[in-house]
């Protein structure tokens, strides 16, 4: 059960969103990507920061995203190259089984 304080920070939180300039969490999602690498036009990077500033779950979300990307990355840096000689059927089996694992 929640408390009143609670009840009424879910009720703030909730009109924060419906005030000009602000985004939806789904919204939000759909733009990290970008910010990220920094291709958001100045107003849109302005909106995503405001809704970082008032929304603790995205800001969590977007921590654990910006994490993967780097341990992706980093994956994707000690991934060795195949050699040109490997057989072809080798790298179908390869890859396929990456496919299946992920």
């Amino acid at each position: 059960m929640k408390t009143p304080m609670q009840k009424m920070m879910r009720r703030i939180h909730g009109l924060l969103f419906k005030l000009p300039l602000m985004i939806t969490c789904d919204e939000f999602e759909g733009f990290i990507l970008a910010y990220l690498e920094d291709d958001l036009p100045p107003r849109q990077k302005f909106v995503f920061e405001t809704h970082l500033k008032v929304c603790r779950e995205c800001r969590d979300y977007l921590a654990a995203y910006r994490t993967s990307l780097e341990l992706a990355r980093a994956s994707y840096r000690d991934d060795p190259a195949a050699p040109d000689d490997m057989p072809e059927d080798l790298v179908k089996a390869i890859v396929a089984a990456r496919k299946a694992d992920g």
